[in-house]
């Protein structure tokens, strides 16, 4: 039997109206953690801000585990996608090694700054109980593995010791950036990226952090950029 173009979108609008109401909810949830911290959602607040029964967002998210799942999603989405537009741009301009490293750091410090809420449900543990799913989690391992791909890429242009190839680079350069992030956000909430008293602080922490693998001789961990 035919199906008539009436019928076939419908599936469509169906689907394309489920994702723009669950967006609806995690914008509304955002705003909520922004305004009640992190730990003050609650799902009777998000359908009240979506205008909707409490027992019809369940249709959207079975538990609030699930929101706080689908909000570390979106702030991995879109931090990611603020270091890779950085990464790329220094790209573009014909730099390698060090200063995408660079750029990337930068960006995701600037990134956590203008969205505090996501960056605190990423990088602390606000939410007793909660973690996320290894299917949620699994895009931050991917960073992680560009990370290293990084500093290794570094390492063979000869602008770092063979010793920032190994697992302790990667995860000193998150240390850093997620000490400089939270000093922020703790100490002084609401200030600008290049204002913060810890964020403008970035490059001479991002300095500290390359001269422990800067070569034997050398001056610096290649052009700062």
């Amino acid at each position: 039997m035919a199906i008539s173009n009436r019928q076939a979108v419908h599936p469509d609008r169906r689907l394309l109206r489920r994702q723009q109401t669950i967006e609806e909810a995690l914008d509304a949830a955002v705003a909520i953690m922004e305004e009640a911290g992190v730990g003050g959602l609650s799902m009777s607040e998000i359908a009240r801000r979506l205008g909707m029964r409490q027992p019809s967002l369940y249709k959207y998210f079975p538990s609030l585990h699930a929101v706080y799942d689908a909000l570390f999603a979106r702030g991995v989405e879109r931090s990611g996608a603020a270091i890779q537009a950085a990464v790329q741009a220094a790209r573009q301009e014909g730099h390698r090694g060090v200063v995408p490293i660079r750029a990337a750091g930068r960006a995701l410090v600037r990134w956590a700054v203008e969205n505090p809420a996501l960056a605190q449900l990423l990088y602390w543990r606000p939410v007793p109980g909660f973690a996320p799913t290894a299917a949620t989690f699994a895009p931050s391992v991917r960073l992680m593995d560009q990370l290293r791909a990084g500093f290794a890429a570094a390492v063979q242009a000869g602008e770092l010791h063979p010793s920032a190839a190994s697992d302790e680079a990667p995860r000193l350069f998150t240390i850093v950036l997620s000490g400089l992030i939270s000093q922020q956000m703790a100490n002084e909430p609401g200030a600008g990226y290049d204002t913060g008293m810890f964020t403008s602080l970035t490059d001479a922490a991002l300095e500290m952090f390359f001269a422990r693998y800067t070569l034997p001789g050398g001056t610096g961990a290649g052009p700062r950029g």
